[in-house]
């Protein structure tokens, strides 16, 4: 798509001073070290910046808005993460979140040597990782560490984030995954994967009851979702159409696809295949497809089933979020789902996210 938003830093810089003009809650940036079609070095799905550089920037930009990095635990020592994590929340002045993934692409891990590990050791990988990280965090004198995957010797990280308890976001999806979100992070992610709002409320009760049944603990979820928004019905979904259908990457969708397929813990292949549109269209982004009113009814659907915060993504950054925040933000707030914009916090005390971008 010609108008498709290109990598740079300039559309970044338009993006996230937009939305944060606007009041959006956060902007969260994905990480992407090799694009996913094979022997393609030069496709798009690869050109992506250091998501911790990305953020720093990101953050001396900017006032208001949170601003995250996302972190692959097998390409990143903790010590490392910690001290980077840190600094941008020095630069932010405390509007730092990190979003931790376990690591699934076996292409990217394969490049920096590291192991694709069994589904559930990942999860134990991960909490290890973020174990440490958050002792370099918290902990004023140097620490040993030793454990399964980690073995620190005087640990130590300076300076401190300013945030007593940097939030954690994690998309974790299958069983194992839950688990380790609903007991280690402040913020769930997660792929509604029906359009049925009983049945997306189970999803999201179900998780929350977990949480707090094997945990005590209270999160919240949010997800994530494709937004096309034009004068008329007929013209958004004609557009919705044109780009994941008539004109789907199909390399790359086939890549993405083969890819999850392998992880069947995430995501069933019946339910993997009826969603390939979604994935074509923005990573399996929940469709908030029509008019400024339609996608305002289906994010109060949301709301009213439990979900929490919608990361948002457009094909077009600049006229996307320019549309939507004049004519669907106005709408959220004179139905009551925008709250006053509030800080990220960790699960020592959550603010009320709505909408993310």
């Amino acid at each position: 798509m010609p108008e498709a938003s290109e990598t740079s830093w300039a559309m970044s810089l338009r993006t996230a001073r937009a939305a944060d003009r606007a009041g959006f809650e956060a902007v969260v940036p994905f990480a992407r070290w090799k694009g996913y079609p094979e022997n393609s070095p030069g496709h798009r799905s690869g050109r992506v910046m250091d998501p911790f550089t990305w953020a720093a920037g990101i953050a001396a930009a900017t006032e208001n808005i949170g601003v995250l990095a996302t972190s692959h635990a097998p390409t990143l020592h903790p010590i490392v993460a910690a001290k980077q994590a840190a600094t941008v929340d020095r630069i932010s002045g405390g509007r730092f979140a990190l979003n931790v993934v376990g690591g699934w692409n076996r292409p990217e891990l394969e490049m920096f040597g590291a192991p694709l590990r069994e589904h559930d050791e990942r999860y134990d990988h991960l909490a290890e990782w973020l174990q440490v990280t958050r002792r370099l965090w918290t902990e004023t004198g140097e620490f040993d560490f030793h454990g399964s995957f980690f073995d620190v010797v005087g640990g130590v990280s300076e300076p401190k984030p300013v945030q007593p308890a940097i939030p954690i976001m994690n998309a974790g999806g299958s069983p194992r995954g839950m688990r380790f979100a609903a007991e280690h992070a402040d913020l769930c992610f997660v792929i509604v994967h029906s359009e049925d709002e009983d049945e997306i409320r189970d999803q999201i009760q179900g998780y929350k009851q977990m949480a707090r049944d094997e945990f005590g603990r209270e999160v919240r979820v949010w997800t994530h979702t494709a937004v096309v928004q034009r004068d008329t019905g007929a013209e958004a979904e004609a557009y919705y159409r044109r780009f994941s259908v008539e004109q789907e990457d199909t390399g790359s969708v086939d890549a993405w696809m083969r890819l999850q397929g392998a992880n069947t813990q995430v995501m069933p292949p019946a339910v993997l295949a009826a969603m390939r549109q979604r994935f074509a269209a923005g990573a399996g982004g929940f469709p908030l497809v029509g008019t400024a009113e339609t996608i305002s009814e289906r994010l109060a659907m949301l709301s009213r089933a439990g979900i929490e915060g919608a990361l948002l993504t457009w094909v077009d950054y600049d006229a996307g979020l320019d549309a939507f925040t004049r004519e669907v933000l106005p709408r959220l707030e004179d139905a009551g789902l925008r709250a006053p914009v509030g800080p990220l916090t960790s699960s020592a005390g959550h603010a009320e996210p709505a909408v993310i971008g």
